[in-house]
């Protein structure tokens, strides 16, 4: 596949908050709870964008057509820390190795500007992209976000499966 990873322009804008969109989507999929994408899915593009730690970002292209987006930013919750955020692939295009291509160039984006704690936080529901994380070395847990459905009576399925420290958890 002739595909080339370079950094976000301007002109990226529309085309990589539509590749937002489509993110939000494939969340609301796979927690079959379509609230998640709402009227806008593409909405927190712009949120991202004004992100003050947002170092940089770049897109995938493939030809001259933009299928993919991904970022980097900085954490102060671990000393020298950095998040890959977003990782976004456009449908069509999945599982043909632009995500392990935008996050490689992340992680070495990441080693040039001194980062020494790497994090990615996908959903809990996307086994996919936590496979293609932990192969490409993601394999350290430095905390867990654990919340309760104060709306039980919402559409949401919760699915049973993980279980840390002997605890039952859903998902």
């Amino acid at each position: 596949m002739n595909m080339h990873i370079r950094e976000y322009r301007d002109s990226d804008y529309d085309v990589c908050r539509s590749l937002y969109g489509e993110m939000a989507q494939h969340h609301a999929e796979i927690y079959e709870d379509p609230s998640i994408a709402g009227d806008d899915p593409s909405r927190g593009f712009d949120e991202y964008l004004g992100r003050v730690d947002r170092c940089c970002s770049w897109v995938a292209e493939k030809g001259t057509q933009v299928v993919g987006l991904a970022g980097l930013c900085t954490t102060h919750e671990l000393p020298k820390g950095g998040e890959i955020e977003p990782v976004v692939v456009t449908a069509s295009l999945r599982d043909r190795g632009i995500g392990t291509k935008l996050v490689e160039y992340g992680i070495n984006e990441a080693k040039k500007q001194g980062v020494r704690f790497l994090r990615i936080r996908p959903v809990a529901r996307n086994r996919r992209a936590i496979s293609l994380y932990v192969r490409l070395g993601f394999n350290l847990i430095g905390h867990v976000d654990l919340f309760q459905d104060l709306s039980p009576t919402s559409n949401r399925k919760w699915k049973p499966g993980i279980v840390i420290h002997g605890n039952e958890l859903k998902y």
